[in-house]
């Protein structure tokens, strides 16, 4: 109880570094993410303006590889940063027991499945545009 006589439980300061190390791993994780989806709109538009230059199917359906590449692996930030979230309330909470300072984030996995990351509309809506207009350069190469 605070010295105010209110019913609100007090965090030590233990507590509020663990808070701090893990809000740093986010953003982290939120950073790499960023950063991917920058190299990914570079490297799709490298793959897009040769395909407009020279209309060749094949070009155009190796550039599907790295746009799936990079959508795994930002998938794999975003899954990361949903899990240390999940450590984050969990901390937060004085109901649940964690162990001070502890990263260990295995017990979240199932609360957040690979698939339903891969095809959460953050995901979907970027990458997915990026694989739908390959799409239409590979089509466009053929016909």
């Amino acid at each position: 109880m605070s010295s105010s006589g209110s019913s609100i439980p007090s965090i030590s300061q233990e507590e509020i570094k663990h808070l701090e190390f893990i809000q740093a791993i986010v953003s982290r994780l939120g950073n790499g993410s960023f950063l991917i989806k920058g190299w990914t709109m570079t490297v799709a538009g490298v793959f897009f303006g040769v395909a407009v230059n020279s209309p060749n199917w094949k070009i155009a359906a190796a550039g599907i590889i790295p746009i799936v590449g990079f959508w795994l692996l930002d998938s794999y930030f975003l899954r990361q940063e949903r899990l240390f979230r999940k450590l984050y309330d969990d901390v937060r909470k004085p109901s649940v027991t964690v162990e001070l300072f502890s990263m260990n984030v295995q017990s979240y996995h199932a609360d957040v499945p690979w698939g339903k990351v891969i095809r959460s509309h953050t995901m979907v809506n970027f990458y997915g545009t990026l694989a739908m207009i390959d799409i239409f350069f590979i089509v466009g190469g053929i016909v």
